[in-house]
Parts: C-alpha cells; sequence; structure tokens
C-alpha cells in the first residue's frame, strides 16, 4: 500500500484516487472497503447479568488441570502457585465442559444475528476458589482458545456461593460435590461434571443438551414410592396421578430457559433448524408411567424435542446416538454408564437415591481442592 501525490492511494497493484477522477480508478470510498476487515475487531459486549441466562463454570471442568491440581494436593498451595506463573503463557487442554461453552457461544452468535439489540443471551462465568495470581493463565488460556468469557470470579480458596446467586446463575458446574451441594440447597441448579476417558465428538452448530425426569427436571416424589413400595406401587402411584403435575427439580429452571431462546428461533420461523434441542432421557416406561412426565412438561408450557422412555434399560447407547454436549442424571448408575460410552455427564446429587448412592471414583469430598 502506497500514497502518491496526496491524491492517489495503492492497495495491492490497485489505484484509488480522492475524488474518483481516471474511471480505471476506483474513489477513496472502494479504498475504505477493501482495508475494512472482513471480521469484527471489537468482541461483542457481554449481556448485563440480570438479562443473561448465565452458566458459571469451575476452571476444572472447563480445562484440563489434573496436573496442576495434583502439584496442589502433594506439594502444596506455595509450589501450585509458582508452578502456575513459571508456565503461565502455556495454554491448558479443553475440559469436559469446554465443547458445551463453545456450543453456547454459537447459539450466541445466531442470537446476535436475529435480535441484534438483544442480550438475552448466554453469559459465561469463570467460577474458581483459584488465587488471582493464577488468573493470567486463564486468561491466556481462553485468549488461546478463542473463547468469549469475560467475567471471572477467583475466590482465593472462599466460597462461590455468593457470588453465584449476585450473577443471577441459571446452571453451575464444577467438579467439587461439596461446592455442588451447597449450590443445589440455596436453590442453585447445579451439577457436578465428570471427564470420560475419551469424549465422543459433538455438534458445532447445535446445542444438544439431556435430561433425566425424576430428581432432575421433577421431583424425586416418585422415586420415594419406588424405592419404598417398589416398581407395581410405583406404577399403581403414577397411573392414579397421571393428571397430577410433578413439583419441579432442580434443572427445570434450566431447561425453562432453553425453552424461552428455542422460541425466539421459533419466531424467526426456524423451529426445524434451532441451534438448540432438549431431550428427556429417562428409565421410566412409556405406557405405564411415562404419561405424567409428559403432562407435567405441558402444565408447565414446556416442550421437549425428544423423549426417550427406556423402561429401564441403560441410558449410554441411546446417548452416545443423541451425543449431546452435556447429560445431566440424579444417579451415578446411568452417570458412569453415560461416561463409559464417552457422553461428558453431570451428576445432580438430589433426591431420595442420594441415601443409597455409591460414590463414583472420582466423586470424593475434597474440600481442599482447586477447582
Amino acid at each position: 500500500m502506497s500514497l502518491n501525490n496526496g491524491q492517489t492511494l495503492t492497495v495491492g497493484g490497485q489505484d484509488f484516487t480522492k475524488n474518483g477522477g481516471n474511471s480505471s480508478r476506483g474513489s477513496w470510498e472502494d479504498a475504505r472497503t477493501v482495508l475494512r476487515p472482513s471480521t469484527p475487531t471489537r468482541k461483542p459486549k457481554p449481556p448485563k447479568p440480570e438479562n443473561a441466562i448465565t452458566i458459571a463454570v469451575s476452571s476444572r471442568v472447563l480445562f484440563n488441570m489434573e496436573k496442576e491440581q495434583q502439584i496442589y494436593e502433594q506439594q502444596g498451595m506455595e509450589e501450585y502457585m509458582k508452578y502456575q506463573v513459571e508456565h503461565e503463557t502455556e495454554p491448558f487442554s479443553p475440559g469436559p465442559a469446554f465443547s458445551f461453552v463453545k456450543a453456547l457461544e454459537a447459539v450466541n452468535t445466531k442470537l446476535r444475528e436475529l435480535y441484534p439489540e438483544s442480550e438475552e443471551l448466554f453469559d459465561v462465568v469463570l467460577m474458581t476458589n483459584n488465587h488471582a495470581n493464577v488468573g493470567l493463565r486463564l486468561i491466556n488460556t481462553i485468549n488461546h482458545h478463542q473463547l468469549f468469557i469475560e467475567r471471572f470470579c477467583m475466590t482465593g480458596g472462599n466460597s462461590p456461593i455468593g457470588y453465584l446467586k449476585a450473577y443471577h446463575t441459571n446452571l453451575y458446574l464444577s467438579a467439587d460435590p461439596a461446592k455442588v451441594r451447597e449450590a443445589l440447597e440455596e436453590g442453585i441448579a447445579a451439577a457436578i461434571m465428570f471427564t470420560p476417558e475419551k469424549m465422543k465428538e459433538v455438534s458445532d452448530t447445535q446445542l444438544r443438551v439431556a435430561f433425566d425426569g425424576d430428581a432432575v427436571l421433577f421431583s424425586d416424589e416418585s422415586e420415594r414410592i419406588y424405592k419404598a413400595h417398589g416398581l407395581d406401587k410405583f406404577f399403581e402411584h403414577e397411573k392414579a396421578h397421571e393428571n397430577k403435575p410433578l413439583d419441579h427439580g432442580p434443572l427445570k429452571g434450566f431447561l425453562e430457559v432453553l425453552g424461552k431462546l428455542q422460541k425466539k428461533f421459533y419466531g424467526k420461523g426456524q423451529r426445524m433448524d434451532c441451534p438448540i434441542r432438549t431431550y428427556l432421557v429417562t428409565a421410566r416406561s412409556a405406557a405405564s408411567s411415562g404419561t405424567r412426565a409428559l403432562k407435567t412438561l405441558r402444565s408447565w408450557g414446556l416442550e421437549i424435542d425428544e423423549a426417550l422412555f427406556l423402561a429401564g434399560a441403560p441410558k449410554g447407547p441411546m446417548l452416545e446416538k443423541i451425543r449431546p454436549h452435556i447429560f445431566f442424571d440424579d444417579q451415578m448408575f446411568h452417570v458412569e454408564g453415560a461416561a463409559e460410552m464417552g457422553t461428558v455427564a453431570c451428576h445432580v446429587p438430589y433426591g431420595i437415591a442420594q441415601r443409597v448412592v455409591k460414590k463414583g471414583p472420582k466423586d470424593k469430598e475434597t474440600p481442599n481442592t482447586l477447582k
């Protein structure tokens, strides 16, 4: 690019003149078009927390920090922080929540195209009890992977629960069972995320979220009947109460906000091409106990795109076909089965099943763990 005689600008061998001039030359207005970058140089402004659908993720589920965690547990805080500073230019590799977050960003891109002025968007907050001195490595990693995460909470070992409330959090994902249970007790949708040994590839254009029913979307009312009186009494109870909606479970609110965003796409004629798809994957039988589940969703004004009633069959093979970015279940048996098939699965420690659940291999109470 060069400027000659104060009047002619040459870009890539083509001349552009200040006033148009020679018909073989373009104007300076055309030059501005040539020089304009093909993608925006500024990131979009994050929505206000009160308008956003806020997803809080811990650093250890967004990124793979197993090596660093071992240093902390074996050598202590000072060596951990020293290692992080010495390696702060080395980005972490993706963790189990990474694809989920990328899918959220893909949905945001489409929402901004359809509703440029709306702040009804996903907003991802990195929620970690790491010391702020570790923040540079996390920032460098986010920039390296081109993630749009502007909000951080680095609590220096303190509980994040107060911050989750301040951000109006719609979902909290962590590897720490104690923090997840604390969030659930405060009425915040939360789940313990596990890392499959080999994660299946998932869609990069459609967010897919799969839910169990009882003690996840719904209360554990029916689960209590089954645990106390067996399967036959459970079927009798569901038949007798099929027109009475179940009470809500801990993840009902998250399905609700997904449905709200789906309707924005439906309003633009994109029902069949919606970038959000939801699934109910339940051990219930369709004929014997499925009616109450579907009627409950209808009574809430919620739609589910696909419902799979498995009548007690394993969920892993079905989830392998769906390939969701995330799957929520209250029983570790199903979480482990899903993870074995490559699905990123989350345990929702809520309801009667938790009184008899066995702990998974990584589901250990580690209050001093950095997340």
